[in-house]
């Protein structure tokens, strides 16, 4: 990858030919599970109203992955983020997180979802400095507990951060 950080960072809406970088982009951030490439061309396709590509010049170097949630229309479930190494610290994933919000598709999202692993740290300050930003409560819960992973697969609980209310004004950057 060769990213020059003096260009440009354009967050968008994902397209359907992002799918390919973004399989890689998760297999190598090496802490998220890794999906098919056919899940993440469907998701920047299908998808692509909830999913923001981050790009420098020409590389992809950020992914969002959510959902308007079908038993809550009022809720966005971000399901996978996956900044690349040479990108991260930079604050990339809460600018996708705030241009996800921003989107004239997202007015009526008042909550945001997403299940984190007690030991992605950086996910877990992602959601809380993004509710801490925003005003808004965060409240976490135990929402899949290991018993329900397949026999052998070592997989910690997911916690559930549901942030919000959120007033459409605080959703602005």
């Amino acid at each position: 990858m060769k990213v020059h950080f003096t260009d440009r960072l354009e967050i968008r809406s994902a397209e359907a030919k992002d799918g390919s970088a973004v399989w890689q982009l998760v297999k190598e951030a090496g802490t998220l599970d890794v999906n098919s490439p056919y899940c993440y061309i469907m998701l920047c396709d299908i998808f692509r109203d909830t999913c923001a590509a981050a790009v420098i010049g020409e590389e992809l170097v950020g992914f969002m992955s959510g959902y308007r949630r079908p038993d809550r229309p009022d809720t966005l479930f971000i399901w996978q983020v996956a900044v690349h190494r040479k990108a991260r610290g930079r604050g990339i994933a809460k600018a996708m997180l705030n241009e996800l919000l921003n989107r004239e598709e997202q007015q009526a999202v008042k909550y945001v979802e997403a299940t984190i692993g007690p030991a992605n740290t950086a996910s877990r300050r992602l959601f809380s400095g993004f509710a801490a930003d925003k005003g808004a409560q965060c409240r976490i819960t135990e929402k899949y507990g290991p018993e329900l992973f397949p026999s052998g697969a070592s997989h910690e609980p997911e916690l559930m951060f549901r942030i919000g209310p959120m007033r459409r004004e605080e959703t602005r950057i």
